[in-house]
């Protein structure tokens, strides 16, 4: 096996809580265990520790978005020149990921982590340009249509570049976790949940994208036949309108928000809780859902993105149509109210999840780095594909 000198660049990353920074450190890890030269290039946070092999850069904070800061390139800060460029967030650094490719002449990786059009409530008047110039398709294509491979976490993400006419080989790679951190984390004490209640549990950036009024409501009908209680684990910009809605439920004192908590600790979570709710319809991969049946937690999401790949129906838990509380409550209900049928989900959802090993995960993405440097000298020139203009607003995706 050959040896690579790589920059993994990410806009976002630790001390930000996310599928994407819980991506980008496992691969570092796992590329640093087979024996391969690995950087993170993250934006600075003023929280950030000192790690080694990870370079952070100058940034500043994003206005529209609280966990997000734009890192501002650097090339002092560069530890060595990399024989391959993975980006994993088309953006600032992203961008720069780029533009070292193309000016040391080294293959570009890029993973294509979110479905973007579900964050464009982010940026203020962006939902209205896309609709009518479909102008993140555009921008998407201008910039993976400029490296070797595509890296995608599930096959209906794969399904989405494609509809964006990405012309680049894809490849479905999902990320790996970590199981040995999970099973070592201590249960929370004192437990979240109160002595003698079920215990539900999501794991969830508290955003708007998440639909977790969905899962709020699934809980208040959940509520009505059994004496639960329901651990919300994270943090952002919803919690206090989640928090009003379940006073105008009634179930507020039935509900405990932690806010964010250290990932090392996550795993004890999962192992205390009973059932996991989801619903969520914009997951490239739902890594929360893959941790959780790693630890044996039943799960109950809606059939939307990656969830759909992320769940075994009858084997792992449910998955149920999006947007539906009340199908969301029953299938969570059937479970609690079915101990044989409980157990054999956690079993089934141990072995569901035995598939995404993170050492597993970082030799696929290996292959994926050779592919890449084979298909760099294959070309003999770069294909460039110009950015977009705003002219054809009748322009399908």
């Amino acid at each position: 096996m050959r040896l690579f000198r790589i920059g993994l660049f990410t806009d976002v990353y630790f001390p930000s809580k996310n599928g994407v920074s819980t991506s980008v450190y496992l691969l570092w890890r796992e590329l640093r265990k087979m024996g391969h030269e690995a950087w993170i290039i993250a934006p600075d946070w003023p929280d950030a520790e000192p790690e080694e092999g990870v370079v952070r850069v100058k940034s500043v904070p994003y206005p529209f978005f609280e966990d997000y800061r734009l890192g501002l390139p650097n090339a002092r800060l560069l530890p060595t020149r990399f024989e391959v460029v993975h980006s994993h967030v088309p953006f600032t650094l992203g961008l720069w990921a780029l533009s070292l490719a193309q000016k040391w002449r080294v293959p570009h990786v890029s993973t294509f982590h979110t479905h973007y059009e579900k964050y464009a409530h982010y940026v203020p008047g962006l939902a209205f340009l896309d609709r009518h110039t479909h102008i993140i398709p555009r921008l998407a294509r201008a910039f993976y249509n400029r490296v070797e491979l595509v890296i995608t976490p599930t096959h209906p993400v794969k399904e989405l570049v494609e509809r964006y006419r990405i012309e680049r080989p894809v490849r479905v790679i999902p990320t790996g976790i970590d199981t040995e951190l999970l099973a070592r984390a201590p249960v929370p004490e004192p437990s979240p949940w109160p002595k003698g209640r079920r215990r539900l549990l999501t794991v969830s950036r508290l955003g708007k994208e998440k639909s977790l009024d969905v899962a709020l409501r699934a809980f208040a009908q959940i509520a009505k036949t059994f004496d639960a209680h329901w651990v919300l684990v994270g943090e952002g910009p919803e919690r206090e309108h989640l928090e009003n809605e379940a006073n105008r439920l009634g179930v507020r004192e039935r509900i405990t928000f932690t806010g964010a908590v250290p990932y090392e600790t996550i795993g004890g979570y999962y192992r205390a809780a009973e059932l996991f709710l989801f619903a969520s319809e914009t997951e490239t991969q739902g890594l929360v859902l893959w941790e959780a049946q790693a630890m044996g937690l039943p799960v109950v999401a809606v059939a939307a993105g990656g969830a759909v790949e992320s769940v075994a129906p009858n084997q792992s838990g449910a998955l149920v149509p999006p947007g539906d509380a009340r199908a969301l409550a029953t299938a969570a209900a059937e479970i609690l109210a079915d101990p044989e049928r409980h157990r054999r989900l956690s079993e089934g959802a141990r072995r569901f999840a035995e598939r995404r090993s993170a050492p597993w995960i970082a030799e696929e993405m290996v292959a994926a780095y050779e592919e890449a440097e084979a298909i760099f000298h294959s070309e003999p020139k770069k294909l460039l594909f110009s950015f977009p203009v705003l002219r054809r607003e009748d322009e399908r995706v």
